[in-house]
């Protein structure tokens, strides 16, 4: 068989012949790869720079993906930490990390959209106490994550979604999918009264944007619950003390780790759900599997790359 694999973290993968994945485990599948989308996660885990990395090559990457199991059933399966991916024509999936999908769905639109939508959808799920009715700011909305989170935030019971990014023109195509306001970062505190931030940007802008934000809000006793998701701007952010002095802040993280597997499982089906409902609006492009090293160095777009067989 064939798969992506990569011998050095500072290299794309190279398509190749591969040994065939062995099922080792009592829970172990041996399955065929149908889809299996180029996340952020995925880069990162590939390049050596994620926190859950375990620094081994070389490894085949891929998160996750729709697969077929033996009996012919699609399933939608995310992996532990492994060093035989998804990114081949077959790999080995724990069955318990897995959900049975129903034979009519797409499978590039629910590769491409698990990862990146499960990030917010677990955050208000099950990180925080998010109750109906809340007002949510997500900093980073024009990216894939940011704009599945707007979505993901309205169908959760959000009454109001602030989408904040930097290019005013990706912003205005937000309201359309949900977002009662748009703003750029040197507006922020238009979203002051915020209950909960979501996000994906951290580093330098998130820093810069706090102070504006807290000053500027109506009650500084009223809760403010921060999730760290993402750092796109930055692996680190220099927080001003006054910050968490000045109004009652709470920053905490959602992620592998901070959020038990089990609960990532436990979601699974009601998300996969709701995208198959068409609830969430996903953008992807299908690359055969043998374009890899090109795909990996491919510009970013809105749309997230999923390679097939």
């Amino acid at each position: 068989m064939h798969a992506a694999v990569i011998t050095a973290f500072d290299a794309p993968p190279s398509y190749r012949e591969h040994p065939e994945p062995v099922a080792a485990g009592e829970h172990d599948l041996v399955v065929d790869v149908l889809a299996a989308g180029l996340h952020h996660l995925t880069r990162a885990k590939a390049n050596g720079s994620h926190y859950s990395s375990t620094g081994a090559l070389p490894l085949v990457p891929g998160a996750d993906a729709v697969v077929r199991d033996a009996q012919g059933r699609l399933r939608y399966a995310a992996l532990d930490d492994t060093p035989f991916g998804t990114f081949a024509d077959r790999t080995v999936i724990d069955e318990r990390r897995s959900v049975v999908l129903p034979d009519e769905v797409d499978p590039v639109r629910i590769a491409a959209a698990m990862n990146p939508a499960m990030s917010s959808w677990v955050a208000l799920r099950r990180r925080i106490d998010f109750r109906p009715g809340g007002r949510v700011l997500i900093l980073g909305a024009t990216g894939n994550a940011g704009r599945m989170a707007v979505q993901i935030a309205k169908l959760l019971g959000a009454a109001h979604v602030t989408a904040a990014g930097r290019d005013p023109a990706r912003l205005a195509a937000l309201p359309a999918l949900g977002a009662d306001q748009t703003v750029t970062f040197d507006q922020i505190e238009r979203a002051a009264d915020a209950d909960v931030v979501i996000d994906y940007v951290w580093g330098e802008p998130s820093a810069g944007a706090m102070i504006p934000l807290l000053t500027a809000r109506t009650d500084r006793g009223a809760p403010l619950t921060w999730i760290q998701i993402g750092s796109l701007a930055g692996r680190t952010a220099p927080i001003p003390s006054a910050a968490l002095r000045a109004a009652r802040l709470q920053l905490v993280g959602s992620g592998i780790g901070s959020v038990p597997a089990r609960h990532f499982l436990e979601e699974l089906p009601a998300l996969a759900a709701a995208v198959t409902r068409g609830e969430i609006d996903v953008r992807a492009r299908a690359v055969p599997l043998a374009e890899v090293s090109h795909a990996w160095t491919t510009a970013a777009t809105d749309e997230r790359i999923v390679f097939v067989p």
